[in-house]
């Protein structure tokens, strides 16, 4: 059963390495995402599974003890999931969402329990991301979700997406459902629009909907903004 929930961004750009220069305005951000990972410390879970998109290649589960990398974005910064000394029998490149997940609890410390990463991507319908969801939440006692995902690509005019006048609407209502753990609105995210708008995190957050539909958790909005015309938000559920 489900027992907490943590929502952050996966942007490489929250690892300072990469941000380089600009590594200080997304220390607001760091900060949120430590606070959301203590929620799942304190539920004491018996297993924590993170989940964020990925493309074909990184789809699928990830062995806690996978590896990733940021050497892709120009620095030699490299990543395990999950606690200390764990070794997989063997495991692909962790994908980057999973692999910014990797990083943040690494920087937090996590040793609460067993970790396993989970690759989502298109072409999953809301009902086959809420069953995902369901089998996760199965999967022990007490289980932990770290849903990595990114809002609109379409803020600004310097954004990935260029600007795009429904993207505002899309995050507001977004960041508003999962802060308030409202899984009917997060459900009903609009799986085009969202294409459309370039949100990643549409798939992981209706994954998380599903895994809380007999939870009863209460949500905590701890950060919302778009810094580089990308939405970023971050939320606790316990």
């Amino acid at each position: 059963m489900l027992v907490a929930a943590a929502v952050c961004p996966c942007p490489p750009l929250l690892v300072p390495e990469v941000a380089a220069g600009a590594a200080p305005e997304l220390d607001v951000a760091r900060a949120a995402c430590s606070d959301a990972l203590a929620v799942l410390a304190a539920a004491r879970p018996d297993r924590l599974v993170v989940v964020g998109p990925a493309d074909e290649a990184g789809r699928g589960p990830h062995p806690e003890g996978a590896r990733g990398s940021f050497r892709g974005f120009g620095v030699d910064v490299a990543v395990r999931l999950g606690r200390a000394g764990v070794e997989p029998p063997s495991a692909g490149e962790l994908p980057t969402s999973l692999a910014v997940a990797a990083w943040l609890l690494e920087r937090t410390g996590w040793s609460a329990a067993p970790v396993e990463g989970l690759g989502v991507g298109e072409p999953l319908t809301v009902e086959q991301c809420a069953e995902i969801g369901r089998e996760l939440a199965g999967r022990a006692g007490r289980v932990a979700l770290l849903v990595m995902g990114d809002a609109s690509a379409c803020r600004t005019l310097k954004a990935p997406g260029y600007l795009d006048e429904r993207a505002a609407p899309f995050d507001a209502e977004a960041a508003r459902a999962l802060g308030a753990a409202d899984l009917a609105a997060i459900k009903a995210l609009d799986t085009e629009l969202a294409r459309e708008l370039k949100a990643a995190g549409r798939i992981p957050w209706q994954v998380l909907a599903g895994a809380a539909e007999d939870a009863g958790l209460k949500g905590t909005l701890l950060y919302e903004d778009a810094p580089y015309g990308v939405g970023y938000v971050v939320a606790g559920w316990s």
